[in-house]
């Protein structure tokens, strides 16, 4: 069974949109059209695209916080529609991290009041809440009100919220916006650490190095539906995405680089490597998964 099941999810919303200064008329806007993808046990999964591709949708529909129009979808085998009870028990959920706390309760307060809802026990609640605090650097700021804390502060607690539980799905929506880069470090390896011990997550970022680093499978979404999907390197693989060699050789004349773009890098080193030149250096530049996505994208404008 797999921990997270879409099939053909399509969803939309009227809107009204303004015509002239006072005339409105009514629009659909098409949110999510025919998504569907799948999460596996131990593993993370990067749902990538521009603004407005539905992302935020699609988590929401995954959290039963909305409902779809047609389609389908299974959390932790239970349906999203039918059985929206279980399914919020499954998962923990980053979506608005400065949302949903008490302002004048601490942090260590707040993640306790959520053990309690979630059903643990007053001691359990409290000892979970002050192993996650560590775990996320937050101890200093355990006692301190929620008001007082800094966005970055307030994303790791909203971390450390969805985690309250030890569900076994976790969905983060930009979970690191706002920190640090030594605190988007410890959540990164966190997030790690979880999918190793066999948590399933789905992860939105605009970070795409991040994603890369977390994710063992990136789904491309564009208007509302998944135009490319794979491991990070078969998707720079499917767009033909370049390679950049450079070899620093030695010459009567000084050092001399040499930087070749290609799509076979291992043949490109062999060939210059065999020329018999003295290497002083050799360096292989990866195509970015930024590159595979801008590609992705435009590809699939211009179809």
């Amino acid at each position: 069974m797999d921990a997270v099941r879409v099939n053909g999810i399509r969803k939309s919303f009227v809107t009204l949109e303004r015509m002239g200064l006072i005339r409105r008329r009514r629009a659909i806007i098409t949110a999510l059209s025919d998504l569907s993808f799948r999460i596996r046990w131990g593993e993370a999964y990067g749902l990538l695209g521009p603004n407005g591709a539905g992302k935020s949708t699609a988590v929401k529909i995954l959290s039963t916080l909305l409902l779809p129009d047609a389609g389908s979808a299974e959390v932790n085998g239970f349906d999203v529609v039918r059985q929206a009870k279980e399914v919020r028990k499954s998962i923990g959920l980053v979506l608005y991290p400065d949302k949903g706390f008490y302002a004048r309760l601490s942090g260590f307060e707040n993640l306790v009041y959520f053990g309690r809802l979630y059903g643990l026990s007053k001691k359990d609640a409290e000892h979970r809440a002050l192993e996650l605090l560590k775990r996320l650097d937050l101890i200093d700021a355990a006692n301190r009100s929620f008001e007082e804390y800094s966005l970055g502060i307030r994303v790791r607690l909203s971390i450390a919220r969805a985690l309250i539980h030890d569900p076994p799905i976790i969905y983060l929506d930009e979970p690191t916006i706002g920190l640090d880069p030594l605190s988007s470090r410890s959540v990164r390896n966190l997030l790690i650490e979880l999918k190793r011990s066999g948590k399933a997550i789905l992860l939105t970022s605009h970070n795409l190095w991040e994603v890369e680093e977390i994710c063992d499978l990136i789904g491309i979404i564009n208007k509302g539906r998944i135009i490319m999907e794979g491991k990070p390197s078969d998707i720079k693989s499917k767009l033909g995405l370049k390679y950049v060699v450079e070899v620093d050789i030695d010459t009567p004349s000084g050092s001399k680089l040499i930087r070749i773009e290609t799509k076979e890098p291992v043949a490109e080193l062999r060939r210059l490597l065999s020329t018999g030149d003295k290497v002083l250096g050799v360096t292989v530049k990866e195509p970015t998964l930024e590159e595979a996505f801008m590609a992705a994208v435009k590809d699939e404008r211009a179809g």
